[in-house]
């Protein structure tokens, strides 16, 4: 008995594993050394570009009913629902182009459309052109220029350099180890951001923002949520309207503001200037007074520590005056809160 209850859960298991590991469609395979652009159109699923050494560029095709629920498609049912959907894959000069779209834009059943997903395995060195208005596209271990855009999924892009333009209305942004150029925004979630360098700029009206281990010069808004950013050097312009902002262990120029939220801010190292405002709370800081420094603080209470080399006035509602000669702009203002310094 245990024998056979031993077998039966080794078969569950087989089957479950058989059940998750995808076979593609269609494959198709180029000469890498030919292949230097990437253009995907699908209405109904994902792409993905990943970069590779090798000699050889693939194409796979993973092909769901849109309304899938774990229930795979027999190949005959996939090519009788394929009758409404125009399905190519062609080289034309050094790019390689992808297209899944309904035939007529009025055919409307439901029922038997499809979810169609790209995943392509390039040269690390590539350009793409990416549209999907039906899933996610996912980039890893590229370099070039990369634009890419969905209104039904969101973005993962891990290790990218070059130009990289992307934009999603319906999902979060995920960016790892990225470089050089990067312009990415959303309407419908989140953006994370982590061990990232260079020319950055990051924005969403629909989730809060979460930066870490960020280089160059960096800038990231919100209006729908909360801003947390740590170890971050160079420059960060930074604002929401719908959350808090918690900076820590900074090194870099700084301007952040809110109208939803406090301030709490860890300066390690004053950057060319520091800024901050907010409309609806307080303002909490910790940073050095050993530099020179132009201060102007505005609040309704005003918390400052004993200040050498202070020249100027010192006031329950504002700080304004010169440390150590004068130097690197301090401003911050809290229209209808506190500033506590070094407190």
């Amino acid at each position: 008995m245990k024998k056979l209850f031993l077998l039966l859960i080794a078969g569950l298991s087989t089957a479950a594993f058989a059940q998750d590991k995808e076979t593609p469609y269609l494959v198709k395979t180029y000469q890498s050394s030919e292949v230097k652009n990437i253009d995907v159109r699908t209405s109904g699923g994902g792409i993905a570009v990943t970069g590779q050494a090798g000699n050889e560029t693939r194409v796979e095709v993973y092909i769901r009913p849109s309304n899938w629920n774990g229930t795979s498609l027999s190949k005959s049912e996939i090519e009788d629902r394929l009758r409404e959907y125009e399905l190519s894959i062609k080289k034309e000069g050094n790019t390689i182009y992808c297209v899944a779209k309904k035939k007529n834009d009025n055919w409307n059943d439901w029922k038997k459309s499809l979810s169609i997903t790209f995943k392509v395995f390039a040269p690390e060195k590539v350009s793409t052109d990416l549209q999907t208005s039906g899933g996610g596209i996912t980039l890893k271990n590229l370099t070039g220029d990369l634009n890419f855009n969905t209104s039904g999924g969101g973005l993962k892009l891990t290790n990218l350099g070059g130009n990289v333009k992307g934009r999603t209305s319906g999902g979060g942004i995920d960016l790892t180890g990225c470089r050089d150029v990067i312009d990415v925004s959303t309407s419908g979630g989140g953006i994370e951001a982590t061990d990232c360098k260079g020319d950055i700029h990051l924005s969403t009206s629909g989730g809060g923002l979460r930066l870490k281990q960020l280089d160059g010069r960096i800038k990231a808004t919100t209006s729908g949520g909360g801003i947390r950013a740590e170890e971050i050097r160079g420059e960060l312009i930074t604002s929401t309207s719908g959350g808090s902002i918690h900076l820590e262990d900074i090194m870099a120029s700084v301007k952040a503001s809110t109208s939803g939220g406090g301030i709490s801010a860890d300066i390690k190292s004053l950057g060319k200037y520091l800024s901050l405002s907010t409309s609806a709370g307080n303002i909490k800081v910790r940073m050095p007074l050993d530099k020179g420094l132009d201060l102007d603080l505005d609040a309704n209470r005003v918390h400052v520590p004993e200040i050498r080399n202070f020249n100027g006035r010192i006031e329950k509602d504002r700080v304004r005056g010169s440390v150590n000669g004068g130097g690197i702009p301090v401003t911050m203002d809290a229209n209808s809160g506190s500033i506590a310094i070094n407190d």
